[in-house]
């Protein structure tokens, strides 16, 4: 038997064939856009995500046999995004995406409501689900009195494979219409943002059988017997399905072009107030709590297209030990910020600058601020009462040695670099697939990634970067106060 992952990201889709030993047997993957009407705004049109699908599966069957084998499916995707349905099941207008922030006035407004944190565990971003629907209300009336269902893009997609309206938990936690703890559908949250239960998916946890791929695509697809789909899970739940990070303190670290550490936790503890997100996790009686900053990865891309230099070129720069901390200090708000500060005005800037200061330098400072924003999330995780036994690294940073030993060392964590390729949530997705439709336990399907090496701290530089760390976070509150927001 062979089992299927279909990760919706932001900017394409990845399809995942494995085989019953757990083991790659391929993918395929197809782009599509993003339409930014207007600043702010960030828009899909859902039926792009099925040609993607379509792409993709005929991709998968012309290349590999196995392909006919499929036994289980799971579908992950970028979280919060809203897809109208109406009455019929057609889509009413293009998905708002997780990077919209039209609805910041709405979000406000709920935030404000003392339930919102208090039922979801976590703040109401714009970003969310709940407040696109505000937005709606007020400004698409038409639209808004068509809406008979709200499906997430994994959601969508498990409606368009199984014809029914199904949803998984770790999804779901970020729409602030959950009751997070109860991992149920809030009637108390719908009814203060204008909601009917009715409008919302059936719930299923990410591991258990959602539904039954649909015989007429099975029959498009040459499968030889039905096939499971699972529940499935938003996209860093799936990806630490495909780590393995489900147990009490295992967690991973993302450098990629925003950044994410993430805890796996095995009780509910919600601390809203730091800008952590809680939500659940993709298996039955287990959460996770996440740190996001928004520029990660990207703050080393940005510095390297003005400088016109490759990103791997700026960071070799810098040799092969680990350098003391620089006197220049770089702030990585460019886009704004999420943990810990729910921040979507404060940008960037460098302090310390000279006619001294070199190209590495500055590379040197956007590492440490990146490596520091991080820490921000480890001390909001610490705040709950969380700690690190296993931290994976995974994203494009973890590339560099360099930017690894300064993480490791900020962070004072050792990193386990996972073995072999990483296919993050796409593997985790089919991993969901194969559990929904077998009787395999979950520890097996869902085992820890096996590490190539172990990341640790330069104990020696350990006091330095502390201190650095402390003038970081004094920074922040100057850089705040400034009339021109990151100006210093």
């Amino acid at each position: 038997m062979t089992y299927l992952g279909l990760d919706i990201g932001t900017s394409g889709l990845r399809a995942l064939l494995m085989d019953s030993a757990g083991g790659l047997i391929g993918s395929a993957e197809h782009s599509y856009p993003t339409a930014h009407k207007t600043s702010g705004w960030s828009e899909q049109n859902p039926a792009d995500w099925i040609t993607a699908i379509e792409v993709t599966i005929a991709e998968l069957r012309a290349t590999y046999p196995a392909f006919a084998d499929l036994a289980g499916i799971g579908v992950a995707g970028h979280m919060h995004g809203a897809v109208l349905l109406d009455k019929d099941g057609d889509v009413i207008r293009p998905c708002i995406m997780w990077n919209d922030t039209r609805s910041h006035a709405e979000a406000a407004a709920l935030d404000n409501t003392p339930e919102f944190r208090a039922i979801s565990g976590n703040i109401v971003f714009p970003g969310f689900t709940a407040p696109k629907l505000e937005w709606l209300r007020t400004h698409e009336p038409q639209s808004y009195a068509r809406v008979a269902k709200v499906l997430l893009p994994a959601g969508f997609v498990n409606h368009y494979l199984t014809g029914d309206a199904v949803a998984d938990m770790s999804d779901s936690a970020g729409t602030s219409w959950m009751d997070v703890a109860a991992r149920d559908w809030s009637q108390t949250l719908l009814d203060a943002s204008n909601m009917r239960r009715d409008q919302m998916p059936r719930l299923v946890e990410g591991c258990a059988p959602a539904g039954v791929l649909r015989p007429d695509l099975a029959i498009q697809w040459g499968l030889n017997a039905p096939v499971t789909l699972a529940g499935g899970a938003g996209d860093n739940a799936a990806a630490a399905c495909g780590m393995g990070v489900l147990e009490e303190g295992h967690g991973f670290v993302s450098l990629g072009t925003s950044g994410v550490l993430l805890l796996a936790r095995d009780s509910y503890a919600p601390a809203p107030d730091t800008a952590l997100h809680t939500f659940c996790h993709a298996v039955p009686d287990r959460w996770y709590q996440m740190g996001v900053m928004l520029s990660a990865a990207d703050s080393l891309s940005w510095l390297s297209k003005i400088t016109s230099t490759r990103a791997q070129d700026l960071t070799e720069e810098l040799g092969a030990g680990l350098n003391a901390p620089s006197s220049t200090q770089f702030f990585p708000y460019l886009s704004g910020e999420r943990t810990p500060h729910n921040d979507a005005e404060i940008r960037a800037g460098f302090t310390g600058l000279g006619q001294n200061t070199t190209r590495a330098d500055m590379t040197q400072a956007v590492l440490e601020g990146v490596c520091f924003a991080l820490r921000d999330a480890l001390e909001a995780i610490k705040s709950t009462g969380g700690s690190y036994t296993r931290l994976y690294v995974t994203g494009g940073g973890s590339g560099s040695d360099y930017w690894l030993s300064l993480l490791a060392t900020v962070l004072q964590i050792p990193l386990h670099v996972p073995e072999g390729a990483q296919f993050g949530a796409a593997l985790g997705a089919a991993r969901l697939g194969m559990a929904a439709a077998t009787d395999i336990p979950l520890a097996q399907i869902l085992r820890p990634a096996p590490t190539a090496r172990i990341i640790p701290p330069d104990p020696a530089l350990v006091p330095a970067f502390e201190a650095a760390y402390a003038r970081f976070r004094a920074g922040y509150p100057i850089l705040k106060s400034h009339p021109v927001r990151g100006t210093l």
